[in-house]
């Protein structure tokens, strides 16, 4: 039987949110649901992940959904979904905010019908609040502000320390680069450290404003690690990026409690194990692997979401403005090509069914695409993968369209960019 055979006999219907069932079954009693994409611009992606989402929450009491995004802006955002008194009666007005580019990942109309539909069941049916949160580290200088304007209203002796720790900062002018790249070998590592030991020791009056507080102190700590790794090359800035993505989600269940249960919203090259790629290879650890060793494999269930040709919202360059770009037809013997042969329009894919089955314990090429692409260098954009051991569900799509985003053209930023590009 060939692997275009095996995929026809496996592929489950993908047409109805019923049709994620047998998922919902595979994921039983899992404390993480990890759902990946394979681009940042993507409708397919965005809108089953929040089909899945929703359900997982309405069925299995899901505590929260967190996202590969900047701590500062999604906390906004969970603000706002959560029916906060000073937060936005409608999440678009936290979804608009967003100016650090690429600003169409999460200002897009598929995220603003989730949280829209979020903060619905917040204040409806959740005993509750589900919240939504950033995993990721680049926010150093807006994390820096958040916890000064913290300290101010609820612990004035610190405010000096803090604002100590961020002129460190002042010569760089918010700019990464400059930061990463400075002549001086003196860095603002130690105050940074100080501050964060200090914010983890406090304890307030106010919960939620307090794991604010503590996890903008953790993102300025780490994020001074990253964009000193990042100017250096090679896997450690990754590395440090993906661990402090993994700290995050393991302080935010425990923040939520040790019943707790949590989906996480990244790309695949974030939730689909390292272990099972080429970027194991290379030295890089991911959210996923970690996720796995961490809670266990029986307790984390990992989704992938891949397609075929299309459009997708990208950008040419890092900090340009975003465009729709054509995505081509996967290249000759790569993951995509084997399913694209299998004439499967979309499918659910899910392992346990058929573990036996060819295409899930060979190793091919899997299409990852940033938020910077170019198609006519589409072949440097395949990560060698063997499914069986990266995910343990997948859905496909044969064909793709690009997301709608919320802003006409992205607001350009000086940020470093990572490896893979952009992802």
């Amino acid at each position: 039987m060939s692997e275009a055979d095996d995929i026809r006999e496996t592929a489950l219907p993908l047409e109805f949110d019923d049709h994620l069932d047998p998922l919902m079954q595979r994921i039983g009693d899992a404390r993480c649901v990890l759902i990946g994409e394979a681009s940042h611009g993507t409708h397919e992606y965005y809108a089953w992940r929040a089909a899945l989402t929703r359900r997982l929450i309405e069925e299995k009491g899901f505590s929260f959904v967190a996202v590969e995004g900047d701590w500062p802006d999604t906390w906004q955002v969970h603000t706002s979904v959560t029916g906060k008194e000073e937060a936005p009666a409608d999440p678009k007005d936290a979804l608009d905010a967003y100016r650090r580019w690429p600003t169409w990942m999460w200002a897009n109309h598929e995220t603003l019908n989730f949280c829209r539909w979020l903060r619905d069941h917040n204040t409806s049916a959740a005993e509750t609040p589900v919240g939504f949160y950033g995993l990721d580290v680049y926010s150093l200088w807006e994390s820096m502000r958040a916890i000064i304007t913290h300290l101010r209203e609820h612990r004035p002796d610190l405010v000096d320390q803090a604002v100590a720790a961020y002129r460190c900062f002042e010569p760089f002018g918010e700019d990464p680069q400059a930061y990463a790249a400075r002549i001086v070998p003196e860095d603002c590592e130690v105050e940074v450290m100080a501050l964060l030991t200090r914010m983890r020791r406090f304890v307030g009056a106010d919960p939620e404003g307090d794991l604010n507080a503590r996890q903008n102190a953790e993102v300025a700590a780490d994020a001074e690690r990253y964009y000193r790794a990042m100017i250096l090359g090679g896997p450690q800035a990754w590395n440090i990026r993906d661990t402090h993505m993994a700290d995050t989600l393991d302080r935010l269940l425990d923040h939520h409690g040790p019943g707790s249960k949590a989906v996480v919203w990244a790309h695949n090259s974030h939730v689909g194990d390292a272990r099972a790629t080429s970027m194991e290879t290379a030295g890089m650890i991911n959210l996923g692997q970690l996720a796995r060793e961490r809670h266990g494999r029986d307790r984390v269930v990992v989704v992938g979401l891949t397609g075929g040709a299309g459009e997708v919202i990208a950008a040419p360059r890092w900090g340009a403005p975003m465009e729709t770009m054509n995505v081509p037809r996967a290249l000759s013997g790569t993951l995509e090509d084997v399913f694209d042969r299998s004439t499967v329009e979309h499918g659910l894919f899910i392992f346990t069914d058929r573990p036996d089955a060819s295409f899930l314990n060979a190793i091919y090429g899997h299409r990852a695409i940033g938020v910077v692409y170019d198609p006519t260098r589409d072949h440097h954009n395949y990560v060698r993968t063997r499914l069986a051991d990266r995910y343990d569900a997948l859905f496909w799509f044969h064909r793709t369209s690009p997301v709608e985003p919320l802003h006409p053209e992205a607001a350009s930023q000086d940020e470093l960019e990572t490896l893979p590009s952009g992802v």
